[in-house]
């Protein structure tokens, strides 16, 4: 219960994480996939992939699907070192006080209550305190396959199907915007129904590591994806995804359109 302040414990850390992650995942996808896409169309001898994209009533290939898969899987696997501390800052100013409340009798919450009730700043003070520098990054593994296979699904999943759905709608615009508003709706879906089990095991993975002393081992938790605990906030998830990702695509194709019109600088 912590009134409506509950709702916004930890915002501070998405907030920069989202800003950051974001633009480094899009820039290092937006150049990955031109590379992909003419390696591709090297090694086959074939069209390159955003070539075929580009061409008006085509649909998704082998090629384009491999091409936006693998630029994405790349982004996901870059930006996990500036995402991975964000999270964990995030977890731990939203689980603080649930960690504090645990049986004091028990050795390890006297380092749980540490972080209860403090800010970001304060948390990533007391967690490199803790811990060391490196414990900004506990569970960096984990959220490296998380966010590898993830983002690989998202920019996969999104070009695939805003490529179909401008098929259907019989535009010569690769970018409808109503293509763009559900094919960014859907990604987020599609890419956390896939990863939402290894999300939930980081969460837990990160939250054992707060709550033992440095140089403690701290197994692993399994992922089981017969376990409906694991589940838990599923539905949430993708329902907050489906809204955030359909404005944020159609913000960035909006924008992007708008930069490519721009005319080009005079050069004396």
């Amino acid at each position: 219960m912590g009134g409506v302040k509950a709702f916004y414990k930890g915002f501070l850390a998405p907030l920069g994480s989202v800003t950051l992650v974001r633009t480094a995942n899009f820039s290092v996808y937006q150049k990955a996939k031109y590379i992909f896409s003419s390696a591709i169309g090297k090694a086959t001898g074939m069209e390159e992939p955003l070539v075929t994209v580009n061409r008006p009533g085509s649909i998704p290939t082998p090629s384009t699907v491999l091409c936006f898969g693998s630029a994405g899987a790349l982004a996901g696997c870059v930006t996990t070192f500036l995402a991975c501390p964000f999270e964990l800052l995030k977890n731990t100013a939203q689980i603080g006080p649930e960690m504090a409340k645990k049986d004091p009798t028990r050795a390890f919450n006297t380092v749980g209550r540490h972080y209860a009730g403090k800010g970001t700043i304060r948390s990533a003070q007391e967690i490199i305190r803790q811990h060391g520098y490196l414990g900004l990054w506990s569970g960096v593994r984990l959220h490296m396959i998380r966010d590898t296979i993830g983002t690989s699904v998202y920019f996969m999943s999104y070009e695939s199907m805003k490529q179909l759905i401008v098929k259907y709608q019989g535009t010569s615009s690769p970018t409808s915007p109503s293509a763009v508003a559900f094919a960014g709706g859907t990604c987020g879906v599609f890419s956390w129904l896939i990863t939402y089990h290894i999300d939930f095991v980081k969460n837990n993975y990160q939250r054992n590591c707060l709550e033992v002393a440095k140089g403690q081992t701290v197994p692993v938790p399994t992922i089981n994806y017969l376990d409906r605990k694991q589940l838990r906030g599923l539905g949430v998830t993708i329902f907050r995804s489906s809204l955030t990702n359909a404005v944020l695509f159609s913000s960035f194709e909006y924008l992007k359109k708008k930069i490519n019109n721009l005319p080009d600088p005079i050069i004396d």
